[in-house]
C-alpha cells in the first residue's frame, strides 16, 4: 500500500483538545469486520461487547514528565529539552530533542530550574537530537525525583493550550505501572476502574504487557511505498501472566483485545511458531500496515489517529483498509474528536 491511499482532511475542531469529562464517556464507535456495521456508543457501554473468558490485554507503561524548559548558560537562551531515552541510569545519560535545535551544539552546558539541575551536550544525533550527561550527584531514584519536579507533562504540540494540573492524572492510564514512556497508550485512557470492576463482574479479565512508548511511535512516514519505512525501536515486555492469560482465552476460542496499537504491537511481537503468545522482552522495529496477518487478537481498541500515521495504518490492517476508510469518514460527519484526548473505536 501507498502513503496516499492514508490521506484524508482533519478539521482542526475534530482535534480533542481537553478529554472528556469522565473517563468512560467519551464516545465510541464500533465497528464490525464480518458485517460492516457501525454503531455509536458511549465507551462505557463497551461492556456489552464482552463475555466471560474474554480478555482484555492493556500496555501498563507509565508516562514520565519528560518536557524541560531551560536556559543556555551565559546567552540564558530559552532552551525545551525533551526527553526521550535513558543511554545509562549511572551517568544520567539521555538521548533528547532540543528546541531550538540550531543554537545547541556539543559542549554547551544547560540549566534547568534555578539552577537545581545542569546538563551537558556531548554529541549531535539527528537535526533536533542531541546526547546529553545530566551532571548529578544522586542515584536514579533521586534523579527521578528532580525530573518529577521540574519536568512537564509532554502533551502532544497539537494540544493547543498550556498544560493544567489535571493533564498529570489525565495523560496517564489508571493501571500505569512502569515508567519509560514519553505519551501515554491512548486507547487505554477511556477506562475507570468502575468500568473494570463491571467487566471483572462479568468474567471478562484484563492482563498487561509493557511497551514504553517513544516519539517513534509518531514520526511522519515519508515514504510513498510503505515498504521502505522504518520505525524506531521501542522497548517491551510480555511476561508469563500475560501469556498464561491470552493462550487460555485463545484455546477456549474467547475473544483476545487489544487496548490500543502499542499493546498490539508488543502482542505481535512476541508470537510463537504454533500462533500462540510467548514470554519475551527487549525491543521491537514492527511496523504494522494492510496486508497483515494478526496471530493473538481478534478485537482492538484505539482511538481516531492522525492522517497518514502508521496507527492508522496498523488500524487499517486490522479493520481492512475499505472499512476502516468508511469508518473514519462516519466519524469524521458525526463530529468525533480525534487523537490523544478523543474518542474511541471498538473493532471486532
Amino acid at each position: 500500500m501507498k502513503l496516499s491511499e492514508f490521506k484524508f482532511e482533519l478539521p482542526a475542531n475534530l482535534i480533542a483538545n481537553r478529554p472528556a469529562e469522565n473517563r468512560d464517556e467519551s464516545r465510541l464507535m464500533v465497528v464490525h469486520k464480518d458485517t460492516g456495521k457501525i454503531e455509536h456508543k458511549v465507551f462505557k457501554e463497551i461492556v456489552e461487547y464482552f463475555n466471560e473468558g474474554d480478555i482484555l490485554v492493556g500496555n501498563d507503561t507509565m508516562v514520565f514528565p519528560a518536557r524541560l524548559y531551560g536556559r543556555k548558560e551565559k546567552t540564558g537562551a530559552k532552551i525545551e529539552v525533551f526527553l526521550l531515552r535513558e543511554l545509562n541510569a549511572d551517568m544520567h545519560l539521555w538521548d533528547v530533542l532540543v528546541d531550538p535545535a540550531r543554537k545547541i551544539r556539543v559542549g554547551n552546558k544547560l540549566y534547568f530550574g534555578n539552577g537545581d539541575l545542569v546538563a551537558e551536550v556531548i554529541d549531535n544525533t539527528t537535526s533536533r537530537g542531541r546526547t546529553i550527561r545530566f551532571l548529578f550527584d544522586g542515584d536514579s531514584a533521586a534523579f527521578d525525583k528532580v525530573i518529577e519536579t521540574l519536568g512537564e507533562t509532554p502533551l502532544p504540540k497539537y494540544i493547543k493550550r498550556k498544560v493544567e494540573p489535571e493533564d498529570k492524572d489525565r495523560f496517564q492510564t489508571i493501571y500505569a505501572k512502569h515508567k519509560g514512556a514519553v505519551s501515554a497508550p491512548t486507547a487505554g485512557l477511556h477506562f475507570t476502574r468502575q468500568l473494570l470492576k463491571r467487566l471483572q463482574i462479568k468474567g471478562v479479565e484484563m492482563t498487561h504487557v509493557t511497551l514504553h512508548i517513544g516519539l517513534g511511535t509518531f514520526r511522519p512516514v515519508d515514504v510513498e511505498d510503505l515498504t521502505k519505512h522504518k520505525m524506531d525501536s521501542e522497548n517491551f515486555i510480555v511476561g508469563q501472566e500475560a501469556v498464561n492469560m491470552v493462550n487460555k482465552a485463545l484455546d477456549n476460542k474467547n475473544r483476545v483485545c487489544a487496548v490500543g496499537t502499542t499493546t498490539m504491537r508488543a502482542l505481535e511481537s512476541a508470537v510463537s511458531a504454533t500462533n500462540r503468545l510467548k514470554p519475551r522482552e527487549g525491543w521491537t522495529d514492527k511496523f504494522i500496515f494492510p496486508p497483515y496477518d494478526f496471530k493473538i487478537c481478534n478485537a482492538m481498541i484505539t482511538n481516531f489517529h492522525m492522517p497518514e500515521s502508521t496507527l492508522l495504518m496498523m488500524t487499517a490492517a486490522f479493520g481492512g483498509y475499505e472499512l476502516i476508510t468508511e469508518a473514519y469518514k462516519v466519524a469524521r460527519k458525526e463530529k468525533y474528536k480525534f487523537l490523544t484526548y478523543g474518542d474511541a473505536m471498538l473493532i471486532i
